[in-house]
């Protein structure tokens, strides 16, 4: 057994990947049981890692470095390509709100900190600024404020705190997210139902209304002069006039008694109603279709028509079809020409097969291709987003620069790439199943790598000196500004629990708590809310860091 004996306890690469799996694996099993009624998911490979290093299964501390490092960039690229094509649209809607509530969080842990610091009078400020980042759980802090002490020639400990409060950290957010909820009566069907009745009111979905054509004043008229009457945005997907169908065009003449089958947005069907006539009775226009004629979906895999605008493209004059509706991450949006198109943007067209067929050629229409990652745009997102967060941001009066760091520039890179890439012909697409494993892969290294490494004398330090008064106070500072911001989000400014722990998880700047509140939600609410003060929250907790070092040592 001596082999046996070797893969667990040498400091080969095979032992290193052996321990990461083992733990991943046991991490994931123990994190589907049920405490209470709630499990902790993903989060349990944080523990799990722990007892590993408590028991001496270690890992080199530079392949620990790196796993962690790579996990978590993963993790977060991946969060900023899913929301970043709706990021800037949130932000301009709910954005200062959530920024305000992050520094107020910030603030308050903080003070809370400071408080615990001048009562205690037996630790030191490194030593806090260690509790307080591991409490945040906020490494890029913890490695400010190292660099501080360095340029202060202090060799005081920091990462002692930080490492005792992390775990409790992970585990105070959720507990506080989960005790808030209970407290608070809320319903998570009852939250999702509000969400989405919000999401889709703010975009007009589009509807099919058969009308007939009963005004005097746009008889003999074209459907382009009529337009041009009626300043709202339609489109006639099919005409039934003389006892035959039609494919509507531009110059297509609109005549008393005609139907025709019409796609708008929600608020304006009466509107459009009272002006072109009435509501016809019910028409089965698939029935009049026949087989030479019919609706079809065909999705856009071709990458050169990644954000031409629909318009440009001009299938109507040179395939003989209409396109009526563009199918978006499970939205329907109006098919305006000046609508940006996306690689797996899939459109609503109706015309004959033999068009029909044309246009899915020229749009691509692959599944599989559609499955294929974009290896190119992904790495070339993660070298952007790692020279992002390696630029030293520089301050009057504070001697040392901030950075951003490698998740904080990635994730920040990963939104413009999902919201502007199209422009610079990068495709962001990714696969829901593709971008969850990522995402997945992602934590689950980071959190076992975090595990590991703070395994090791985690125990120890807890059972002797001043451990456990340490982990109490980490959870005083997670815990109390955690419950207040939260009873202000949600009593006071009355915010969706979705968001609010996408808020809190942001704030704190915890990614075990966004894979929690992503799994609890099963919608992407909790991911834009992260992303929308994560940025802020990493740059405000790096800042803060330096600034207790250099003020109180």
């Amino acid at each position: 057994m001596n082999w046996f004996e070797s893969l667990l306890w040498s400091d080969s690469i095979a032992h290193s990947v052996f321990i990461f799996a083992t733990v991943i694996a046991l991490g994931f099993l123990l994190g589907k049981i049920k405490f209470f009624g709630v499990s902790l998911g993903v989060t349990f490979v944080l523990f799990a890692g722990i007892a590993a290093g408590h028991f001496g299964c270690t890992v080199n501390s530079e392949i620990l470095t790196f796993v962690k490092d790579f996990g978590l960039i993963l993790f977060v690229y991946f969060i900023g390509l899913q929301v970043g094509p709706g990021f800037f649209s949130s932000f301009k809607k709910d954005g200062l709100q959530m920024n305000l509530l992050t520094c107020a969080t910030v603030l308050m842990n903080i003070i809370v900190a400071l408080v615990i610091y001048y009562l205690a009078g037996n630790v030191s400020m490194p030593t806090m600024v260690g509790i307080l980042s591991g409490a945040v759980t906020n490494t890029p802090g913890l490695g400010a404020a190292q660099s501080a002490l360095e340029q202060a020639n202090s060799s005081e400990p920091v990462a002692v705190g930080y490492a005792i409060a992390y775990p409790l950290g992970v585990i105070g957010i959720i507990v506080s997210l989960l005790a808030m909820r209970y407290f608070l009566k809320i319903k998570l069907d009852r939250e999702n139902e509000k969400l989405q009745h919000n999401k889709y009111s703010d975009i007009q979905q589009p509807k099919l209304l058969t009308l007939e054509v009963n005004n005097p004043a746009i008889f003999g008229k074209s459907i382009l002069e009529i337009a041009k009457l009626f300043d709202k945005k339609f489109i006639i997907s099919r005409i039934f006039t003389d006892d035959k169908l039609q494919l509507p065009k531009s110059e297509s003449i609109l005549q008393q008694g005609d139907k025709i089958l019409l796609v708008i947005s929600g608020s304006d069907v009466d509107l459009i109603t009272a002006f072109i006539g009435k509501k016809a009775e019910t028409i089965d226009w698939d029935a009049l279709s026949g087989e030479n004629f019919e609706m079809r979906k065909v999705i856009i895999t071709r990458s050169n028509i990644n954000g031409k605008h629909l318009g440009s493209l001009r299938l109507r004059s040179i395939y003989g079809v209409n396109i009526t509706r563009v199918i978006r991450a499970e939205m329907s949006l109006l098919a305006n020409p000046d609508l940006a198109l996306r690689i797996g943007d899939t459109l609503v067209v109706v015309g004959n097969t033999q068009a029909i067929d044309n246009v899915a050629k020229f749009l691509g229409n692959s599944i599989k291709k559609l499955h294929t990652p974009n290896i190119v745009t992904i790495f070339t997102g993660i070298m952007l987003g790692i020279l992002l967060g390696s630029v030293p941001i520089k301050f009057p009066g504070i001697p040392m620069p901030v950075k951003l760091g490698l998740a904080g520039g990635s994730l920040i890179i990963a939104i413009l790439i999902g919201r502007f890439g199209h422009n610079f012909k990068m495709v962001a697409y990714t696969s829901q199943s593709a971008n969850l494993m990522l995402r997945e892969i992602g934590i689950t290294l980071f959190l076992s790598s975090v595990g590991i490494g703070a395994g090791k004398d985690f125990v120890e330090t807890i059972i002797s000196g001043a451990g456990l008064q340490w982990m109490l106070w980490g959870a005083f500072i997670t815990i109390i500004p955690a419950i207040i911001i939260i009873s202000i989000a949600r009593l006071v400014l009355k915010m969706n629990y979705f968001s609010l722990m996408g808020v809190i998880g942001g704030s704190y700047t915890d990614p075990p708590v966004l894979a929690y509140s992503s799994n609890i939600a099963g919608n992407d609410f909790p991911a834009v809310a992260y992303s929308t003060v994560y940025p802020l929250a990493m740059f405000l907790r790096v800042l803060t860091a330096q600034l207790l070092i250099m003020i109180f040592i």
